[in-house]
């Protein structure tokens, strides 16, 4: 009896268990009728502490089993939560307000005695992140679609969230059709004014006698590249208490977008600019949130030396145009642990096909920061004057040298010709 009751209850909840690639998730009222709707992709990086002081990162994403136990509907609210793995669980809170609805917050717990993604961590713990997701505004009896992807970094988490279909209130058990787009998946169409037609009056005149200038034709003016943008100073401290940073950036920062025939370039204002990250021993990461593009730099230290490994770009260009970017097998800045990278040149860095980066007046220190200030610069190769001393010295001994064996040679065709017999 109590093995039936268990399993009406479960019927009653309407939750399920599902082996699929995709991650869908279909919870239903307690009339049996579908009331929330969930179809995405979620990847996460967390940083952990392992039992030898090392600092690593575990990536993973949710596997193909899972339930959706604990997600429940309401007429104002509605929980989506997908448990996975040994006790760890990732949820979004919705509610409803008017004619649409919102996401309030989503909530990810990792069990850190899970050996299968934590391999000896210092801590057994299971720990709870809790970060606000874009998502608002989305009109009531449609489903929110973004494939675009969107990061969220919460000390050292970060999570990554594409391809999704969320419909959170239902309404009459059928999923809607039609689609509210997040901002980074719409298109922008340029706008333009229709051509005035002139309806022309003819006039019966005496042709007048002019003389006719022929003025050359006028060449296009091309457009001039963007002003150099501001340097911009960012910091990442190991916790809120900490007085120093751990992760020290300064540069000015302009993107290069090609879609199709089109290439477009615009700077990043520092004004207002959301900064969030980490600092870990091996693994470090900065987030620069602009007006309208979110920049995500992800850093390794490898055998003494470390490098930018990783960038994802996403947001919108000055046009309008959305787009994301992601390159996660860089191999850019590169220095010893214990220097700062510094490049004052202007560097165009290729990220993807589509996408360039370039970078003014460079300076970055992800690992081994003390006292909160830059440890000795290793310049880049344009910046690098010292070896151009050798150089030049090399280049006068050899025009000296030069010098002297022409005036060698001509002297001795002289001496020569005056032993000559008359």
């Amino acid at each position: 009896m109590s093995r039936y009751a268990a399993f009406v209850l479960f019927l009653f909840l309407g939750f399920e268990i599902y082996l699929s690639q995709g991650i869908e998730v279909k919870v239903n009222d307690k009339d049996d009728k579908l009331c929330l709707y969930a179809n995405l992709m979620v990847n996460f990086s967390v940083e952990y502490e392992t039992k030898d002081n090392k600092n690593v990162t575990a990536e993973f994403t949710i596997p193909d089993a899972f339930t959706s136990s604990g997600s429940s509907c309401d007429t104002k609210t509605s929980t989506l939560k997908i448990n996975f793995g040994d006790g760890h669980s990732w949820s979004v809170n919705f509610s409803l307000s008017n004619k649409t609805y919102q996401a309030d917050s989503i909530t990810f717990s990792y069990n850190l005695s899970d050996s299968t993604i934590f391999h000896d961590p210092l801590s057994n713990d299971t720990v709870t992140v809790n970060t606000q997701p874009h998502i608002s505004d989305v009109v009531m009896d449609t489903c929110y679609s973004c494939k675009s992807k969107e990061i969220f970094t919460t000390d050292a988490v970060s999570q990554t969230l594409w391809n999704v279909l969320i419909q959170a209130f239902v309404v009459n058990g059928s999923k809607s059709e039609n689609i509210t787009s997040c901002s980074a998946d719409i298109p922008v169409t340029p706008t333009t004014v229709a051509p005035t037609t002139v309806t022309p009056t003819t006039h019966t005149t005496a042709a007048p006698v002019t003389n006719v200038t022929t003025l050359p034709p006028t060449t296009p003016t091309p457009t001039p590249p963007p002003a150099i943008p501001p340097t911009g100073r960012y910091s990442i401290k190991p916790d809120e208490n900490s007085t120093e940073a751990c992760l020290l950036a300064d540069f000015g920062l302009r993107i290069g977008l090609k879609q199709g025939e089109k290439y477009e370039e615009m700077n990043l204002d520092t004004n207002g600019t959301k900064v969030s990250g980490f600092c870990g021993v091996n693994n470090s990461e900065l987030v620069l949130e602009f007006a309208t593009v979110t920049m995500v730099f992800s850093f390794i230290n490898e055998s003494q030396r470390f490098r930018l490994h990783a960038l994802n770009v996403t947001g919108k260009m000055s046009s309008g145009v959305a787009f994301s970017e992601v390159n996660t097998n860089l191999s850019l800045w590169e220095t010893a642990l214990g220097s700062s990278y510094m490049c004052n040149k202007k560097q165009n860095d290729t990220i993807t096909n589509q996408l360039s980066l370039f970078t003014f007046d460079l300076r970055v220190q992800p690992f081994g920061v003390k006292k909160g200030v830059f440890s000795t610069a290793q310049e880049c190769s344009g910046d690098d004057t010292s070896i151009l001393i050798p150089i030049i010295v090399g280049a006068a001994l050899a025009g000296l040298i030069l010098v002297v064996v022409i005036a060698y040679v001509i002297g001795r065709r002289k001496t020569y010709v005056g032993y000559q017999t008359l």
